[in-house]
């Protein structure tokens, strides 16, 4: 019953930044735990970042230091900063709800954003 609509992606050289945002549907929204995932051509989805229900905040080791996930609970949205991007951070980037201690999420997979990051 869960749905996001992820925006924000685009082209951009190395080094630059660009900022997501998710749009959460549902009333029950600030109970999840809130995750951005990410999955380039030929690969599995990975879990990036990922906030809690009270703001703590985990990332993968490979955008540890270049990215910031937050929330807005009044206004539904979920958004990542990225700074300092690499060509190795191309990929479609999902925002779901993701099950501690599991792979699984919550909510159902919407179409993604792109970001390429190119020069």
């Amino acid at each position: 019953q869960v749905q996001f609509v992820e925006s924000g992606g685009g082209l951009v050289q190395p080094g630059g930044s660009l900022r997501l945002s998710c749009q959460a549907s549902g009333s029950t929204w600030r109970f999840y735990n809130m995750g951005w995932y990410r999955q380039a051509p030929g690969k599995e989805r990975e879990l990036v970042a990922r906030i809690s229900t009270g703001g703590s905040t985990n990332y993968a080791d490979s955008v540890k230091g270049r990215f910031t996930i937050s929330r807005d609970n009044t206004k539904n949205m979920v958004y990542l900063q990225m700074n300092s991007l690499k060509p190795e951070d191309t990929a479609v980037y999902y925002c779901n709800a993701p099950q501690t201690g599991s792979s699984r999420v919550f909510g159902s997979w919407g179409q993604g954003t792109q970001v390429t990051i190119s020069s």
